[in-house]
């Protein structure tokens, strides 16, 4: 029992029990076993022993057959499928036979349960050297070893797991479709792959190794059953194996190459571990030899880069060289005083770099029509006598100012030679070298020689880097022969120069002075105003940025700015004429300077009518509120300019200075905002900037985004206010009025938003917007023999296309000129009364007719309507509302006068604001026929007009 219970497995169990049959009386004993790893029997079972062996299994114990010649007995060993099964003849002594049966399966499990824990054992101490295989893969990959190195290493480590005499490596380089074969090993087969040589796929098409790369599936056994595997007919490439084990290397989705073991040997096959642990193994091959490529990659680049460094080091080496020879030259040039000496020194330099015993250096004289050879050094020749120009080498540098390079020893060197002395441009003189390099010696641009090296021994010659380094080793010879040919010159000049030093002295002396009081001047000029010597804005601004630093220093520092403009400038520049606008400006500058103090305030000219005061040192705004009363005082006397005596006043902004001020511009913006609400006012000439001015300001930009946001937009629209026969009240047309549909405000008038419109530049993109949407509605608003008034400020007549825009828009929207008036007030006549005059009269020659608005409010007088081609006078509302029963003089006399100058110029008259009864009878008695008011009705949108025509 102590034998059987000592069986290392199964199988061995098996076989010492079949031995102990004969002993226990036993006959034709046999067993069979099933395990993890395997099963078998101890000889092949006739079919009766098949049938009661599989009947005890079925047991799971005995079992006998119904003839009682065949006895079985099943022992499970513990897991599913994985047991024992004796099976014997007769049974001779049937205590023997008790005894195994109630024994035998404590025996088979005991010897089950050691053969599992033995095969744990060998299966950890595989894991540990499988673990220290990919250890040592890992070490190799980051080692120094090189590539052939690490493949036998990684060969020997694969040896260790399985049969690998044969085996071999190979990657797939898919921008080629080739496998480079890294490593292969082979005892049998003669075909061998270069390392360096990819063999294209196509080559190996239908091979083992091809379809491993093909379908990214391992493929393993006999020729005969890998046929079976594989995806279509196969090729045989070599000497055919007995076994072949194939793993394709993977990286994701993509087959990066393959590992293959085989055998020509019969040998326990490969197995599925063998399969799986090859491919196990095989990642981390690829991922070393991964690691490894890279690795010599870098060191590759890192070899290349350090010879570019080592080459450059080189070359920076040679021009260090290079460099500290100019500089010798350079400093020879300076020092030497024997020229012969120089000329050796240059000699011997040259000589350092190239085969320099054979030199000379020739020289241009004065007239640049003779040479001589000062420094000559040669094996075969003497130095030659000076000599006019001719055909020498030299002489061929000389004339083309060019370096030539001579090389004797080439087929080419000497055609070319020939061709020129056949020419006449070149004679040989002297010895007939076998190379020949010369360079022209330039200096200043001038050509002063030519400097020459020449070798009579073969193998000895010269390159294009000689001739480059040649080349730039004479600018600097050059200009040490200038420096020394100059020396002299400069010598004798010396004394005369420094004879005229003191004269110069004394001249540039006077410049300098000049050149300074010009310096000062201009200085002036740049921070002055011209017209009135007042310090201009940069100046204001340069002495704004010390007032804002100061007040950074100490907070107690007070400063004020006032701006100021003008009353009625404009007016006055118009009609009196610009020069008595100057003077008027002088004049106001003189009165402005007397109300500041003297060397403490600054009074400065902004531009135009516009002036500015700081006032420094100030205890709080009543300071400045003084000042500005000076200001306005100053121009209540009248001004007397060419026996004319002017009136005007200012309006004054006052900005006082505050921590929040930043930059000269804000304090200016806001102190220009002050003065525009002062000037806007009725009773006061002056507004200190405050918290109200600043919303005010705000609220205006606001206004200025929403307006630039409102002409994509569309929302504006026109109304349009009819005028009407004074006499029935019949229409004979309207007038378009602007009006801005705003999203939150409602309908709003021009007056809430027309003065930004026209700051900001948006007023004419507005108008045109207006004109286009009054020409889509025309066909709906007008009646036949009606026309539409269009509203056209002094901006749109500064383009010169205005007429010719107009009448392109008319034609898009398919309106007939006469339905369409143009309407201009007295300003835009006297802007630029020529340009008006010429767009009127194509405007007229096509049709349209304008008429004049507001007329009576301007500054023209009666008789200027002669000059314009004008259709209507609209008389302004500001005289109808004053028109009084009775009244002789007054509003009465002024219309009576325009419709008198209107009727003598054939002009309609149109009389505006029209809002009673009592004025409509007036107008009429006067003789005025049409009319416009609120009397008649007010301005309304198409959708209005349309609804009041359906309900009369």
């Amino acid at each position: 029992m102590s034998t059987l219970l000592d069986a290392s497995g199964l199988e061995e169990l098996a076989h010492r029990l079949v031995a102990c049959a004969p002993l226990l009386g036993w006959t034709a004993a046999a067993a069979a076993w099933r395990t993890s790893g395997a099963g078998g029997q101890t000889r092949e079972l006739d079919v009766s022993e098949r049938g009661i062996a599989r009947e005890a299994r079925g047991l799971d114990g005995a079992a006998r057959s119904r003839d009682g010649s065949r006895t079985a007995i099943h022992v499970r060993s513990g897991e599913r499928h994985h047991g024992f099964t004796l099976v014997v003849g007769e049974v001779g002594g049937a205590e023997a036979w008790s005894v195994v049966e109630s024994m035998l399966p404590a025996i088979v499990r005991s010897v089950a349960s050691r053969e599992r824990l033995a095969e744990s054992v060998r299966q950890l101490e595989r894991s540990e050297q499988l673990q220290s295989a990919l250890f040592t893969i890992a070490d190799m990959a980051g080692s120094d070893m090189d590539m052939p190195d690490m493949l036998r290493g990684m060969h020997a480590i694969v040896g260790r797991f399985m049969y690998a005499e044969n085996f071999y490596i190979a990657l797939h380089e898919p921008e080629l479709d080739a496998l480079r074969f890294l490593y292969l090993i082979d005892t049998v087969d003669p075909i061998r792959r270069d390392a360096d040589r990819p063999v294209p796929m196509a080559e190996m098409e239908h091979g083992l190794t091809w379809y491993l790369v093909r379908d990214g599936q391992p493929l393993m056994g006999s020729i005969d059953q890998i046929r079976a595997q594989i995806s279509g007919p196969m090729r045989d490439i070599g000497t055919q194996c007995y076994d072949w084990l194939g793993v394709p290397i993977s990286s994701g989705a993509r087959v990066r190459g393959v590992l293959v073991v085989q055998s020509y040997i019969e040998r326990p096959r490969y197995t599925h571990a063998d399969q799986a642990l090859l491919s196990y193994v095989g990642s981390h091959i690829l991922t070393a030899l991964d690691r490894k490529r890279a690795q010599e990659d870098l060191e590759r680049r890192v070899e290349e880069r350090t010879l570019e460094l080592q080459l450059e080091i080189q070359e920076r080496q040679q021009t260090q060289r290079l460099q500290d020879t100019l500089y010798r030259i350079a400093e020879l040039s300076n020092t030497a005083t024997d020229l012969d000496a120089f000329y050796a020194s240059v000699h011997r330099v040259v000589g350092e770099f190239m085969d320099a015993k054979n030199f000379y250096i020739a020289l241009l004289d004065e007239s640049g029509e003779s040479l001589h050879f000062p420094y000559f050094v040669d094996e075969h020749n003497g130095t030659p006598a000076p000599r006019r120009l001719g055909a020498g080498i030299t002489e061929y540098v000389l004339r083309y100012g060019k370096p030539m390079l001579v090389d004797m020893t080439q087929t080419e060197t000497r055609q070319r030679i020939a061709e020129l002395t056949a020419r006449g441009e070149l004679a040989v003189m002297g010895a007939l070298s076998l190379a020949w390099l010369g360079v022209p010696l330039v200096s200043q641009g001038r050509t002063l020689g030519a400097l020459a090296v020449q070798s009579y021994t073969p193998g000895v010659g010269y390159s294009t880097r000689d001739q480059e380094l040649l080349t730039f080793i004479s600018y600097q010879i050059a200009n040490g022969l200038d420096r020394q040919r100059g020396a002299a010159s400069l010598k004798r000049a010396y004394a005369e120069l420094e004879h005229r030093v003191d004269e110069r002295t004394r001249e540039l002396s006077e410049q300098i002075a000049v050149r300074q009081r010009i310096e000062e001047r201009l200085k002036h000029e740049a921070l002055h105003d011209s017209l009135t010597g007042l310090p201009n804005r940069a100046y204001l601004r340069d002495h704004l940025l010390r007032c804002l630093a100061r007040m950074q220093r100490d907070p107690n520092y007070r400063f004020a700015v006032l701006f100021m403009d003008l009353d009625r400038f404009k007016v006055i520049n118009d009609s009196a004429g610009h020069l008595v606008g100057d003077e008027l400006l002088r004049e106001v500058a003189r009165r402005f300077g007397r109300c500041v103090r003297a060397g403490e305030d600054i009074v400065a000219r902004l531009g135009g009518d516009e002036f500015a005061i700081l006032i420094e040192g100030i205890s709080g705004h009543d300071d400045a509120l003084r000042m500005a009363s000076r200001v306005i005082n100053a121009l209540r006397e009248p001004i007397r300019i060419d026996d004319k005596e002017l009136f005007t006043g200012a309006s004054v902004g006052i900005a006082l200075s505050s921590p929040h001020y930043q930059t000269p511009e804000e304090l200016l913006r806001d102190a220009d905002i002050a003065m525009y609400r002062a000037k806007a006012a009725d009773l006061t000439h002056v507004e200190v900037f405050d918290e109200k001015l600043h919303q005010e300001a705000l609220r205006l930009l606001d206004l200025e985004s929403e307006l630039r946001r409102a002409i994509p937009r569309k929302e504006f629209e026109p109304y349009f206010q009819p005028i009407v026969c004074l006499r029935d009240g019949h229409v004979v047309g309207y007038e378009a009025l602007l009006r801005w549909n705003h999203p939150e405000r409602g309908v709003l008038a021009p007056g809430a938003f027309l003065q930004v419109a026209e700051a900001s530049g948006s007023l004419e993109a507005i108008d045109w917007q207006m004109f286009e949407s009054t020409f889509n509605v025309v066909p709906e608003l007008l009646e036949p023999g009606q026309y539409v008034n269009l509203n056209f400020s002094p901006r749109h007549f500064r383009n010169a296309d205005l007429d010719t825009r107009l009448l392109g828009l008319l034609a898009r929207h398919g309106v007939r000129p006469e339905q369409v008036r143009i309407e201009v007030t007295e300003g835009t006549l006297m802007e630029n009364s020529e340009r008006v005059a010429r767009v009127f009269e194509r405007l007229r020659a096509n049709g349209i007719f304008a008429a004049l608005d507001d007329f009576g409010t301007g500054y023209s007088s009666l008789s200027y309507l002669h000059r314009f081609p004008l259709q209507t006078v609209k008389i302004d509302r500001s005289f109808i509302i004053d028109l009084a029963p009775g009244e002789s003089g007054g509003s009465t006399a002024v219309v009576r006068a325009i419709l008198a100058l209107s009727r003598s110029q054939s002009l309609e008259v149109v009389a505006e604001g029209v809002e009673t009864d009592e004025q409509r009878r007036l107008l009429l008695d006067l003789g005025c026929e049409l009319g416009q008011g609120y009397f008649f009705a007010k301005p309304k949108s198409l959708a209005q007009i349309i609804e009041s025509r359906q309900a009369h």
